[in-house]
């Protein structure tokens, strides 16, 4: 194994928040601390983390950051030359829209460089909507899945409820899936149409804000249930067969 270079500046994993309250309220102090000692970050949208690193550190110099964009318009050629600042000698912090870094977020592929070239890598704590909807789930938490996105397409998402279904059946696993927001409520209304009355399923919405609603029923049972609607919220499914 190659020896990392001394002086090397390392990647550090900042999570953010999972939408629009005060960030000391569920991030440590240790990401205060972390943002205010690292200039150099690779984002998502400029706008969005200029705003949070204000946020979180009020006096810290907009001028002095110097930001890299990535989403899914960056050439993958472009992206090891993110991490030329750490290969410069300078701490390099990854910042997410929501959440934690590499978890369902581009970060992801920064990351595989960064061990490429064999730069430290830092994960800092923070909210993970994954695991925090899987925690309040009463759902299997020794074995479990995350799909990521469902197919769009009717007859396949069709199928791939059902396959999920069959695979948290046959072995007892959780099965964790997402849904861009404003289609949730189609979602939803598919699942308690295609799943099997005993099957459970958990709706995590607008997890850790002011209006969080995390939900675990039967299908049977949501069925006889009043749901608030879940347009345009976060929202984490959880089904187990």
């Amino acid at each position: 194994m190659a020896n990392r270079i001394e002086n090397q500046g390392k990647l550090y994993l900042i999570p953010t928040t999972l939408g629009d309250n005060e960030p000391l309220e569920v991030l440590p102090i240790s990401i205060k601390q972390a943002i205010e000692q690292i200039d150099h970050y690779i984002v998502e949208n400029e706008k969005t983390a200029r705003r949070f690193i204000k946020k979180i550190s009020p006096r810290k110099s907009q001028p002095g950051l110097h930001l890299s964009v990535l989403n899914k318009y960056t050439e993958p050629q472009e992206i090891p030359t993110f991490l030329q600042s750490c290969l410069d000698g300078f701490n390099t912090g990854i910042l997410s829209e929501a959440g934690c870094p590499g978890i369902a977020d581009p970060g992801a592929d920064v990351v595989k460089i960064a061990h490429d070239k064999n730069i430290q890598v830092v994960p800092l704590v923070g909210p993970s909507s994954i695991v925090l909807a899987l925690m309040a789930s009463g759902m299997n938490g020794q074995s479990f899945a995350f799909n990521g996105y469902l197919p769009i397409d009717g007859p396949e998402r069709k199928s791939a409820i059902k396959r999920l279904e069959k695979l948290s059946k046959d072995y007892g696993q959780s099965q964790l899936f997402i849904e861009t927001p404003y289609r949730n409520d189609k979602l939803f209304a598919e699942l308690l149409k295609t799943l099997h009355p005993n099957t459970r399923i958990c709706v995590a919405c607008d997890v850790t804000l002011p209006t969080e609603y995390i939900l675990t029923k039967t299908i049977a049972d949501w069925k006889r249930t009043k749901v608030e609607s879940l347009h345009k919220r976060p929202a984490i499914f959880i089904i187990q067969g």
